[in-house]
């Protein structure tokens, strides 16, 4: 009886090292076409039979990428995954969604239990902290990995600045006149790290106290990413008798729900009190809502040619860091 073919006999009949064998199989996007069709004729040839699912990767000639973020959680996401999706058209690439529902924890539980060996070539980490674990875990697998409006000093990453976001808007608003100031953000589940929020808060902060007016703890709040918990509030926070006559929310969503409150409360935006969100959604147009754009698609697109550099190796091994313009975007609300 015959001796199953293994990868060794393969590589002898390619004339390429093991290591080129499996790559050829399983992560076809870092050999060269040619090498790819060499590997993929002498197995033919000798008849080898590697997982149906590495040779189906070989013949299309693609890799597969994950790409972990709260999608459904918020709109600003699904933006980067059409940058994400975009550059990948190009690229023999598949990509592979994983959804994490919340991004204020400090630990994904996805990502601390997404099988990662075998199944994937490559992955993006979008908006999701990393828990240092998880960065361990990577760095052991050796798979190149990029993040997107997260940093760590390990890993290349695509992003904007937070705090200086929040100083435009400070500058916005005073230069408006406004004196008494609010804020609304989302709440942060772990003081292990620092969310977006709170960095646009620590920026909008500084620069108020620079332009000496200060911002009153009565007048921040944390809530739940939704309109009605910010709504709710913002209701309680412009009911009082000092009540701020402008709020930054940290988000369009949640500066949806302070102009819902001020409606309720029968206070005019901007004449009784100016509002201002962050990212520049559809919804921010639609509210025609002051806001801070990012450029979400932007950050994708960027995200993704990294990290095809990093699983073709065109990329040197220094970790590259993506710093994104932030813009102001005045509109009727302030």
């Amino acid at each position: 009886m015959p001796s199953r073919v293994t990868i060794y006999d393969v590589a002898a009949e390619a004339g390429v090292s093991i290591s080129t064998v499996s790559l050829a199989l399983n992560t076809p996007a870092r050999v060269s076409t040619r090498t790819r069709q060499r590997v993929l004729a002498a197995a033919d040839a000798l008849g080898y039979t590697p997982k149906t699912e590495a040779v189906a990767k070989a013949r299309r000639g693609v890799g597969r990428i994950g790409v972990l973020a709260p999608f459904t959680s918020y709109p600003s996401v699904a933006r980067r995954l059409n940058g994400v999706l975009r550059e990948a058209a190009g690229l023999p690439l598949e990509v592979v969604l994983f959804d994490e529902e919340s991004a204020v924890r400090s630990a994904s539980p996805l990502l601390e239990s997404l099988p990662l060996t075998g199944q994937l070539d490559g992955i993006l980490v979008v908006s999701l902290p990393l828990e240092e674990s998880v960065a361990g875990r990577l760095r052991a697998l050796g798979l190149p990995a990029v993040l997107v409006d997260v940093r760590h000093p390990d890993f290349d990453s695509v992003h904007t600045d937070d705090a200086t976001g929040g100083r435009l808007v400070a500058g916005h608003l005073v230069g408006r006149g406004h004196r008494r100031l609010g804020f609304v953000g989302e709440t942060q589940q772990s003081e292990d790290y620092l969310s977006p929020a709170r960095r646009r808060l620590s920026g909008y902060r500084a620069a108020l106290a620079e332009a000496g007016c200060g911002l009153a703890d009565t007048h921040v709040r944390f809530v739940e990413p939704s309109v009605g918990a910010s709504a709710a509030a913002a209701g309680a926070l412009l009911s009082g008798e000092q009540r701020p006559t402008a709020v930054f929310a940290a988000d369009d969503t949640l500066a949806a729900g302070v102009v819902r409150a001020a409606h309720e409360l029968g206070l005019a935006v901007p004449g009784d009190v100016a509002v201002a969100g962050f990212d520049d959604s559809d919804l921010a147009e639609a509210l025609d809502l002051t806001t801070v754009r990012q450029p979400l698609e932007e950050s994708g697109r960027a995200a993704m040619e990294l990290l095809h550099k990093r699983m073709t190796g065109k990329d040197g091994a220094a970790v590259r860091e993506v710093t994104l313009r932030l813009e102001l975007i005045e509109r009727g609300s302030s």
